[in-house]
């Protein structure tokens, strides 16, 4: 067929005649059909590929004061290896992190592109939610997590289904999900699921290198938590809803709770966040706000807590102007040779004297200087003052901490 069709076409042609065709089964009209199949074949044949990831995370910490769960250190707090192999337009990728002495899950995924502006993803992975979810903890300009994030739990691993569309102006994410410990508990340990949907949105009219505008809103809705109970004669039953929160002192080398809020007879949860992104040349601003109602049963009131950050940040030596990072919808990383300064406010307010629910108001200021060496290695450099009062698991404290970190990734 392809032979009769190659033959009418050229006999269709005015300036050619019969005579000056080849015949048809000669040996040249099939070099030629023969090389357009196999052109055909070669643009159209996926391929299998694979490449190893890692990175290794070195820090060091002093504080002041030194007591109270407190000691100055080395640690290895985040160690990684995986890789991702990929065949046409799918995916996988899965990542094994080793950190203060535990090995656990990080990213086991399966994913699948569309086209180049959409794709999905099934598996155990850090959801989109807020611009702070736009950076790995490897690619954090402030070293480590904003406290309102990581109290919130919105940049935190959860096993779902994420769909994202990624097109000039414009950047969404939307997933379904249920919480971490559907990896590590069957649906019969925990007696009944917790699962939830969350989304974000992204409009960003400037997104060209030194000239960055983007504001954004995500909005996440979650049913309660479960556990089984067994009773003094053995039956089992199903615990009524909660919701645990939890941050830790801005530091990976000693574990210090910092706020901690326990949410019983929950009915389910909202938390919404609207957040801003603004660069020009060396300089960049990032903003996010994050609230979160979550209901109760038996007449109780709703515990609400609210947070927000704030990092200013600059370019000294190296790249003169940021760049922007389509696929995360966040400022890329600076070039090699690139030396940064980062200056960072949080406050957290995770205590609701309505609810009777004191988990702590928290305020932490910062600054943090960042050399990208290469591609490969960064070397970041942080100091932090942090202070907690209004909780009801500990007294008002202040902390001073200086800490350093040499990262390597692949």
């Amino acid at each position: 067929m392809n032979t009769f069709f190659a033959t009418l076409a050229l006999s269709l042609l005015p300036t050619t005649t019969l005579s000056e065709l080849p015949p048809q089964n000669s040996d040249s009209t099939k070099n030629i059909l023969s090389k357009e199949k196999n052109d055909d074949s070669a643009k159209t044949a996926p391929t299998f590929s694979f490449r190893p990831t890692g990175r290794l995370f070195f820090d060091g910490a002093v504080f002041a004061p030194n007591n109270d769960g407190f000691s100055d250190g080395v640690a290895l707090p985040d160690t990684r290896l995986g890789g991702t192999a990929s065949y046409g337009k799918f995916s996988a990728t899965i990542m094994i992190g080793y950190g203060m002495g535990s090995l656990s899950a990080k990213d086991i995924y399966i994913a699948y592109n569309l086209d180049q502006h959409n794709s999905f993803r099934l598996g155990y992975f850090i959801h989109q939610f807020g611009l702070d979810s736009g950076y790995t903890s490897a690619w954090r300009a402030t070293m480590i997590n904003p406290t309102s994030d990581s109290f919130f739990k919105t940049t935190g691993f959860n096993l779902g289904l994420r769909y994202v569309f990624d097109k000039n102006d414009i950047f969404i994410a939307a997933s379904l999900f249920t919480p971490p410990s559907g990896l590590k508990l069957t649906p019969g340990q925990r007696g009944k699921i917790s699962v939830g949907a969350m989304q974000r949105f992204a409009w960003r009219p400037f997104h060209s290198p030194g000239e960055i505008a983007q504001i954004g809103f995500s909005s996440l809705y979650q049913t309660p938590e479960h556990t089984i109970l067994l009773s003094e004669n053995g039956e089992s039953k199903v615990s009524k809803g909660y919701f645990d929160y939890s941050a830790n002192f801005p530091t990976l080398v000693n574990n210090v709770t910092l706020l901690k809020a326990t949410v019983n007879d929950a009915k389910g949860l909202v938390k919404l966040s609207p957040d801003i992104l603004l660069s020009k040349d060396r300089f960049a601003l990032e903003s996010q706000y994050y609230f979160m109602n979550v209901s109760r049963n038996g007449g109780l009131p709703s515990y609400k807590a609210h947070g927000v950050y704030a990092i200013l940040k600059g370019l000294i030596i190296g790249d003169r102007c940021y760049s922007y990072s389509h696929g995360t919808a966040a400022i890329a990383s600076p070039g090699k040779g690139t030396l940064e300064w980062v200056l960072g406010y949080d406050y957290t307010k995770a205590s609701d004297h309505k609810a009777g629910i004191l988990g702590g108001i928290s305020n932490d200021y910062s600054v943090t200087l960042n050399y990208y060496l290469n591609k490969y290695i960064t070397c970041r450099l942080r100091y932090s003052y942090t202070t907690l009062r209004d909780a009801s698991f500990a007294a008002d404290r202040n902390q001073n901490i200086i800490q350093a970190r040499v990262m390597f990734l692949f």
